[in-house]
């Protein structure tokens, strides 16, 4: 029996962690201008390219006094035909403004991030989305 109620606890409290977890993901992605980078590097394969990549593009994040939301991500396995699982990286940022999307191009966090990582990459390419209003 306490078995029973220390797993339902424990369930309990995971559940309500889990829903605070997604508020506050989407209390803190700005609708109001969305940046989406793709890159493809020269060799995905390199475990050491990878590190140098995440290591210098999280600094980077760390560092940026602009980009709000700030997702790195790998692609899955993709399973259907309009998926494309090509790229090594994303990176999804929001931002309050174009502005601050101009801002954050300029800031020195940015371009030593670029400075440290461009010979990694071949091919790198940029969705940017202002918000609907609704």
């Amino acid at each position: 029996m306490k078995t029973k109620i220390i797993t339902l606890l424990l369930v309990g409290v995971f559940a309500t962690s889990c829903v605070q977890i997604k508020t506050d993901m989407d209390n803190n992605f700005d609708h109001t201008y969305a940046h989406v980078v793709y890159f493809w590097f020269k060799n995905p394969d390199s475990h050491a390219d990878r590190t140098t990549f995440e290591k210098s593009l999280t600094k980077f994040l760390d560092n940026s006094q602009y980009a709000k939301t700030k997702f790195i991500g790998t692609p899955p396995k993709a399973i259907r035909d309009v998926v494309d699982d090509s790229f090594t990286y994303s990176l999804i940022l929001s931002f309050e403004s174009a502005e601050d999307q101009a801002a954050y191009q300029e800031e020195a966090p940015h371009k030593v991030f670029v400075e440290e990582c461009e010979d990694l990459w071949e091919k790198v390419i940029v969705y940017d989305s202002q918000g609907i209003k609704q």
